[in-house]
């Protein structure tokens, strides 16, 4: 796996997933994409030589941006929308347009710049369906998850008790052997 292009295609060849994008477009969103684990575990599991099983995902991340209706009923009601089309995947919806007071940021530009704030670098990445392709976000690039690197983002150096909890709690370390952790 070499760059952008062989993620796009990963994720083009796997018809589950695509199948997902297709559903989250359907929902006509702003700014929406399926991020963290839905790409990153694809991924992963791609560069340690084994299939990727949707089924294997915690949850399925869906995120947009959308200042004009930003109560977290909206988010409950889309994500009971989609557990209804599709229950075999626990849906979790946030709409990063409030995200950032949870956070202790600053507003969100975009929902590019609410995946920024994710913990690790490999994490922030998020893909959506725009026509016949498949796009990808990657606020700070795509070199960590290629390389199987887990750092934090920025905006986590300043967390690093919060990211070192989650890191235990993933124990991604016994799934996938290759990564390397930094701090």
């Amino acid at each position: 796996m070499r760059g952008l292009p062989d993620i796009t295609d990963l994720i083009e060849a796997h018809a589950a997933m695509r199948g997902l994008l297709f559903i989250v477009a359907s929902l006509d969103l702003p700014d929406s994409w399926i991020g963290a684990g839905f790409v990153r575990n694809a991924v992963w599991d791609a560069l340690h030589g084994r299939p990727f099983d949707l089924a294997s995902l915690d949850d399925v991340d869906v995120v947009f941006l959308d200042r004009t209706e930003i109560g977290a009923e909206r988010d409950d009601a889309l994500q009971a929308h989609l557990q209804r089309l599709c229950p075999d995947h626990r849906w979790q919806v946030k709409n990063q347009a409030r995200m950032h007071l949870r956070n202790g940021d600053a507003p969100y530009r975009d929902t590019a710049g609410a995946i920024a704030r994710w913990p690790e670098t490999a994490t922030a990445i998020a893909a959506r369906l725009a026509g016949d392709h498949v796009d990808i976000i990657a606020p700070h690039g795509i070199e960590d998850l290629l390389g199987l690197i887990v750092r934090p983002t920025p905006s986590f150096f300043g967390k690093m008790d919060v990211y070192r909890e989650r890191l235990a709690r993933k124990d991604w370390s016994t799934r996938w052997p290759k990564l390397t952790f930094l701090s």
